[in-house]
């Protein structure tokens, strides 16, 4: 496939995808949601691959979805683009390995809830959040009424959805929604970090840990935690978590 809005680079395990329409704040279209499933398609089918990134070029993440083409939306195409979203976030959600969203400036709208779909969010300090669709009369589509009250908790996602403020990275950080603020130049290089230090650990075990997490947080505690000691239970015996313990008995790193 030619790409038209992402691009993607894949360097020693790390896949970086880059959004790519400065012309328009890099807001989502259908092309990006076609392309960004082909990608996680292709990405699904590398072994070797142990983390993802996502960010966007020049001053912006994603400034929101394509306002032009939803302007042209009737009722039931406006439910489809919706979902499409949807899906293809839940994918990133979901997705095997971890996912680092780089938020380098505006995630507004449909950006805000792309990073969300992100296992983790490092913001460069000029970075700026929002859901501001209550000021076109709508609301978020791509499930960011449902994750924004998850990670942030209800009422920092009411402010935020109700009120459409932009807040800044220092003020998604103390809430949760950002893990780690940088300078703007340092930015990638943290994120690229943060997925090497992820790649030096027991690939089973970081994917095992994803897994649980994310099914988990879905089920009553008690389950949840008999779930996961199941899980945990499966790691024995796998090759990996027994080099893993000897390395450490053994006061050396772990040949994975």
């Amino acid at each position: 496939m030619e790409y038209k809005v992402l691009k993607l680079d894949v360097d020693h395990g790390i896949a970086l995808i880059t959004i790519n329409r400065p012309e328009v704040l890099n807001a989502l279209n259908t092309n990006f949601f076609v392309e960004m499933n082909y990608i996680l398609d292709k990405l699904e089918l590398d072994d070797t691959l142990k983390a993802v990134i996502i960010t966007g070029v020049d001053k912006a993440f994603v400034a929101g979805a394509d306002i032009a083409e939803m302007s042209e939306m009737d009722y039931n195409h406006a439910r489809s683009f919706a979902l499409t979203g949807q899906d293809t976030f839940l994918r990133i959600e979901n997705f095997s390995v971890p996912v680092i969203a780089a938020v380098n400036g505006f995630a507004l709208g449909g950006g805000c809830e792309l990073a969300m779909a992100c296992d983790f969010r490092v913001a460069s300090n000029k970075a700026k959040f929002s859901q501001p669709e209550v000021s076109l009369g709508l609301i978020p589509g791509y499930a960011g009424t449902q994750r924004l009250s998850r990670i942030a908790g209800i009422s920092n996602a009411l402010y935020m959805i109700v009120s459409g403020d932009m807040i800044t990275a220092d003020d998604a950080l103390r809430m949760g929604l950002v893990q780690k603020v940088t300078e703007p130049e340092e930015l990638l290089a943290e994120a690229k970090a943060l997925a090497g230090r992820i790649s030096t650990k027991g690939a089973k075990a970081v994917k095992k840990a994803k897994e649980v997490i994310r099914k988990g947080i879905l089920m009553d505690f008690d389950e949840a935690c008999r779930y996961e000691a199941e899980e945990f239970a499966t790691l024995f015996g796998n090759g990996e978590s027994g080099e893993g313990m000897k390395a450490f008995m053994e006061k050396r790193k772990p040949n994975w």
